[in-house]
């Protein structure tokens, strides 16, 4: 049982819960337990079998209810109150939570009024009005259902990188210890780090496929077996189909190539390919019926005059002309990372102390954390008013002090995630503002205005002198929150005229920036801050490769990258 597997358990229990509108601290404890859980390096099972419920409750947001269901699903796959909850509701209500824009109030409202109890229904009686009739409801809900519904269909099928990659590395640690595999890939656009993943494609050689292929189709969690041949297979795999291809070792990079992709980007090489008389697929480099190299990915592209492009390049985004003229850049690595510039701690809605956060920054190799716990605005998060702002930074100062006469190279930077409000004003006062190290204005309310106003409500925050960062600067949700309408080329602009640094936030549900505007702010010269907004200790290091992932696939170097500098540097790069 992986940790996705229970995290999952516990948002459905979760979502039951606000169908049948039951306490709400009761709800937030599920979800919070979901959110640690999915993003915990360590397995799950393993801690419950090793320690049980007193090592669980070690792991912040774990308390002893949601402890004692842990070890309960590490032996049985599931839990009673699960079970139990599952039975109380239509099972069409459930999937009719995850449309966006519909809570649990509005779902349960129109089924106990006029029965509705599938998406299909509800996308009729949107469509037909008849939602109209129902009080408290009207044309401006109609039109978020439907909204909602066409956003949910569009996501529907595909799992978020930081869901299909633990699954891939699971299957690839499983194969490898085969001694019939001799090299193993993942492929597809998972490999391309793609925000979201349709299904999983895995490459392996072997002489031996039939050991490999039984091996596979015998893999725990699997729901399906749709095909098993001699060289190629396909599973369905908690939910997310599996690919599994045995390639010949002659063959391997060029297979690993093919099966990466994109399509377009494998057009344009086999193209080039053509103009020089060869033939290039999926078995290799040809020329005539000869094959001239293929077995490694290399070859591939020197034999079309190429510098090698990396994965996340190969979206014929330029990149096969920059590797003509040997220009691709190198790449921002998670080892450049020097610093996270938004984390939250117990003074918001964190999990952790801040001494535990900048312990977990020190463990990681970092120079300096940014605490950015919330401005008063976001109420359900627990905002700091100017108060608490002063109190933690006694907190702040006297952990800074113990590090220095300890010899630690570590800083501990006051921040605070700042809400830029609806009418362009900042949630905290100008003298607040520039007491703190670091300020991260956000955009948490009103997601609704239009672009115009949406784009002057950030830009006037880039112009407020105290203002250093602009977190998730579109606030799209994948899955669930589409971004905003805003002008990113007008805010990049004043970016770079302001010098605001735009952040690119790598919980895997954000990735915002994404890859193409992270590729603009390089052109406009505009500083990425790689931050990971973790609301808990083991999140920082759990999701900071996705935001990599993503400044690689938008073309980032390490210099792009604020938070590569060392402390001295990193400051003096920020507006003030």
């Amino acid at each position: 049982m992986m940790n996705l597997d229970m995290a999952r358990i516990f948002d459905e229990i979760a979502d039951i819960l606000e169908l049948k509108a039951e306490n709400p601290f009761k709800i937030r404890a599920y979800r919070r337990a979901a959110r640690t859980i999915e993003t915990l390096a360590q397995d799950l099972k393993v801690i419950a079998e090793r320690g049980g419920v007193g090592e669980l409750k070690k792991i912040p947001g774990v308390g002893e209810g949601i402890a004692k269901k842990i070890v309960e699903i590490a032996k049985t796959g599931d839990c009673k109150t699960h079970r139990a909850l599952k039975e109380e509701v239509p099972a069409g209500l459930l999937e009719l939570l995850a449309i966006p824009r519909v809570g649990p109030k509005t779902i349960t409202k129109v089924h106990d009024e006029i029965g509705i109890s599938s998406i299909e229904q509800l996308e009729e009686a949107a469509k037909s009005h008849k939602l109209e009739r129902i009080s408290g409801l009207g044309a401006k809900v109609e039109e978020n259902i439907l909204k909602g519904i066409e956003q949910y269909r569009r996501y529907k099928g595909r799992k978020l990188l930081s869901e299909a990659l633990p699954r891939a590395e699971s299957i690839v640690h499983e194969l490898k210890k085969l001694d019939a595999v001799e090299r193993i890939t993942i492929a597809g656009s998972l490999r391309r780090w793609r925000e979201t993943i349709g299904d999983i494609d895995i490459l392996v050689v072997s002489r031996r496929p039939k050991e490999v292929m039984d091996a596979f189709t015998r893999l725990d969690g699997i729901e399906d077996i749709v095909a098993k041949g001699d060289t190629k297979s396909s599973i369905v795999l908690k939910g997310i189909d599996v690919d599994l291809r045995v390639v010949d070792a002659v063959s391997f990079g060029a297979a690993a190539h093919y099966f990466t992709g994109s399509k377009h980007h494998n057009i344009r090489i086999r193209e080039l390919g053509v103009r020089k008389g060869l033939k290039i697929n999926e078995y290799g480099v040809f020329r005539g019926d000869v094959r001239i190299g293929g077995e490694n990915e290399e070859d591939v592209f020197k034999n079309v005059g190429l510098a090698y492009i990396p994965p996340e390049l190969r979206e014929d985004r330029g990149e096969v002309e920059a590797a003509k003229e040997n220009r691709i850049p190198k790449l921002v690595e998670p080892n450049d990372i020097k610093g996270d510039l938004h984390v939250h701690t117990k003074w918001s809605d964190g999990k952790n102390s801040i001494e535990e956060m900048a312990e977990t920054g020190i463990s990681l190799g970092y120079e300096y954390v940014a605490v950015a716990d919330h401005s008063p605005a976001v109420g359900i998060a627990g905002g700091m008013n100017e108060d608490k702002v002063k109190q933690r930074e006694k907190e702040i100062e006297g952990l800074n002090t113990r590090f220095e006469n300890e010899g630690v190279d570590f800083r501990v930077l006051s921040a605070s995630e700042v809400d830029i409000k609806s009418d362009c004003s900042m949630d905290f006062t100008d003298a607040i503002l520039k007491s703190l190290d670091v300020v991260v204005g956000a955009v948490h309310s009103k997601f609704s205005q239009d672009r115009a106003t949406m784009t002057q409500r950030i830009v006037t925050a880039m112009e407020n002198e105290h203002v250093d960062i602009i977190a998730h600067p579109t606030g799209r949700v994948l899955g669930k929150r589409e971004p905003y309408e805003v002008d990113m080329g007008r805010l990049m602009e004043v970016a770079r005229d302001t010098g605001t640094v735009m952040e690119l936030n790598s919980f895997p549900n954000r990735l915002d920036l994404n890859g193409v505007h992270c590729r603009m702010a390089k052109d406009y010269g505009v500083l990425i801050a790689i931050s990971t907004d973790a609301h808990d200790a083991t999140q920082m290091g759990a999701v900071i490769k996705y935001g990599v992932a993503t400044a690689r696939r938008g073309w980032l170097e390490a210099k792009d990258v604020v938070n590569t500098r060392g402390l001295e540097d990193m400051i003096k790069l920020l507006k003030r």
